[in-house]
């Protein structure tokens, strides 16, 4: 499937070496890269006609801010995310790019998402209502929808260019990855989502799950790609969680709930997202930035003084 246009009607003047539902990635040189996320956005596996109005920058600018929180502890692939680093080449885009680009280290990616869980929402509880497990592991019974689990758990899934992940059980990682690798995956998971979890908690949010995706520079482990963005991640606001229920969620759930509505069969073109349906779903993610940061991605405009 194709993931859509790009983020200009004029490609910009690089190698493209990716294109994905929402970034479009340049080749800069041999070992870096350029991330542009684009304000495009999917559900269903279909990407739809219109974005969402600076969604990419609410995506990159969250990844500059956690990649910048926990690089002590977790090398990630971020070099920079500041205009004056571009090349040369894209001095006509610099206006169009700010905010939106990641310059990156080329990195061999690892094919398989680093889902880890802290709560029971999504497609855990759906396993869970059917098999009463997780992740292929036996679970205590009699547990409620989006409950807190005693412990966060990893729970892998294999990478899909187009389509569904697919849930996997760790033994079935370790299998392809090997003992060390998985274990080094699931550790550094487990590291991240503690410490971001603990921090959204300070900010009056839970992070139920995330999941993050990792790559080899030689023998180095680094997180590549995004981290902990409302793409990535499912955060609820604390104060109106509710166990039993499905909370709201700062993401695109607000998206796939109209196109359900809509009655759209969810194989042919997707139909174009109302003007309303765009603001407010704008406003999640700019709402997810700040309380996150603690400050606005956009502050207010001084009034000039008479």
């Amino acid at each position: 499937m194709i993931a859509g246009p790009p983020l200009t009607d004029t490609e910009l003047p690089l190698k493209l070496f990716a294109r994905g539902k929402v970034r479009d990635t340049y080749e800069l040189t041999d070992d870096k890269l350029l991330m542009v996320a684009t304000d495009r956005i999917s559900a269903f596996d279909h990407v739809l006609p219109n974005g969402i109005p600076d969604r990419g920058k609410v995506l990159t600018q969250l990844s500059i801010f956690w990649f910048s929180q926990t690089d002590t502890f977790q090398p990630n692939h971020l070099i920079s995310g500041m205009v004056p680093d571009l090349p040369a080449v894209l001095k006509n885009f610099r206006e169009e790019l700010a905010g939106r680009f990641m310059i990156v280290r080329k990195a061999k990616r690892i094919d398989f998402e680093c889902v880890v869980r802290g709560y029971l929402a999504g497609s855990a509880w759906k396993e869970y209502e059917e098999s009463q497990t997780l992740a292929g592991e036996k679970m205590p019974p009699g547990l409620r929808q989006s409950e807190k689990l005693a412990a966060p758990m990893f729970s892998p899934a294999t990478k899909a260019e187009s389509g569904h992940d697919e849930n996997i059980t760790f033994d079935h990682m370790k299998k392809e990855l090997g003992d060390d690798l998985a274990t080094k995956l699931r550790d550094a998971s487990l590291e991240l989502y503690k410490y971001a979890s603990e921090f959204s908690a300070r900010r009056g949010l839970i992070l139920a799950d995330t999941k993050f995706e990792f790559g080899k520079i030689g023998d180095d482990v680094i997180l590549i790609d995004e981290a902990l963005t409302p793409d990535s991640s499912r955060y609820w606001d604390a104060q109106t969680y509710v166990v039993g229920t499905s909370p709201e969620s700062y993401d695109k759930q607000f998206v796939r709930d109209w196109l359900t509505r809509s009655g759209w069969d969810k194989e042919s073109e997707p139909p174009k997202l109302p003007p309303d349906v765009v603001t407010q779903t704008r406003l999640r993610y700019l709402t997810a930035y700040q309380r996150l940061v603690g400050k606005p991605l956009f502050p207010p405009k001084p009034r000039n003084e008479r």
